[in-house]
């Protein structure tokens, strides 16, 4: 079996969904970028423009609608692309790039996540010192260090990988370069990636996801304390979006690295993936759209001033 170096320039060929890959799949999954795309771009257009959404909350949704964006924008036009085709050749490098954004959104996303959850326990539980403690200095700390663990973390893990040789068939059961199917094509001893994939996999995305469970559980303490129910009811609503969107991301983010890829499970765990890379990423825009009183009364002032500007126009002309 012939040995193949990252530097030979060779290709891998993503097999993508099989008998799955027709025209009809196409236009579903083409709408569903779309949709993501202008409900993400929405967000942060409302954000930016509206003064009373700039707050802490919503600049870290801000950058949870790019870590959005930059996700499915790097997946999503090459599975497009497969499923049009039929299948996708890929160059090694490629392959290997396309692993590198997944998995730096990826985890800027699981920090992002705390970022938030940790700025409700301020607001909920610690009220008094919110103001105090989340200043525009501390929010651009927790962004700036979320998207650089999420870049400097995965570029260790892809420098590693570009030292491997690859043995034919470069082929992948799959519509994406993850980082599994690309260590079972190498015949390199792998052993050294995979343990240091294991080991930062708690700091990057166990220990963030344990600490938004320890938040909200002092977040539910708070709550249930309140007497009214009036009052907990609106204090629960500020942080049921982000509750809603922690659940979605890391349910199928734990799903999916939980079932096994071999065998009859590939399909199971290719239909994961769809739901983590397609799917997930568009709920962020409707939770934080019709969920979010705030959102949806900046869209309103947008669209009404947008009409009043109409009208002046029209009878000026």
């Amino acid at each position: 079996m012939s040995k193949v170096n990252i530097t030979d320039g060779k290709e891998f060929i993503l097999l993508g969904f099989g008998k799955l890959n027709n025209i009809s799949i196409f236009i579903i999954f083409l709408v569903i970028y779309i949709i993501t795309l202008f409900g993400n771009f929405l967000i942060i257009f409302l954000v930016s423009k509206s003064i009373k959404l700039h707050t802490p909350m919503y600049f870290f949704i801000i950058h949870l609608s790019i870590c959005d964006i930059v996700f499915t924008t790097n997946l999503v036009p090459n599975m497009l692309h497969i499923i049009l085709e039929g299948v996708g050749i890929v160059s090694i490098q490629s392959c290997i790039l396309q692993f590198y954004f997944y998995g730096a959104s990826t985890v800027a996303e699981c920090f992002i996540l705390t970022a938030m959850s940790y700025d409700r326990y301020l607001a909920i539980c610690k009220p008094l010192h919110y103001t105090s403690v989340m200043d525009i200095g501390v929010c651009l700390k927790l962004i700036g260090g979320s998207w650089l663990l999420g870049a400097l973390s995965t570029l260790n893990t892809v420098l590693m990988i570009f030292t491997l040789d690859f043995c034919g068939p470069k082929v992948i059961d799959h519509f994406i370069c993850d980082v599994a199917p690309l260590l079972k094509l190498s015949c390199s001893d792998t052993f050294v990636v995979e343990v240091a994939i294991f080991v930062l996999s708690f700091p990057l995305v166990i220990a963030p996801f344990m600490f938004i469970i320890v938040t909200y559980i002092c977040i539910f303490v708070t709550i249930l304390n309140i007497r009214s129910n009036t009052g907990r009811q609106k204090t629960f609503s500020t942080c049921s979006s982000h509750l809603t969107s922690v659940s979605t991301y890391y349910g199928t983010l734990i799903t999916i690295y939980g079932v096994p890829s071999r065998g009859h499970l590939i399909n199971i765990n290719k239909v994961l993936f769809l739901l983590y890379t397609v799917v997930t990423p568009l709920f962020n825009p409707i939770i934080y759209s019709m969920k979010n009183h705030e959102i949806r009364k900046a869209l309103e002032t947008f669209i009404y001033k947008g009409r009043v500007q109409g009208c002046v126009f029209n009878e000026a002309t």
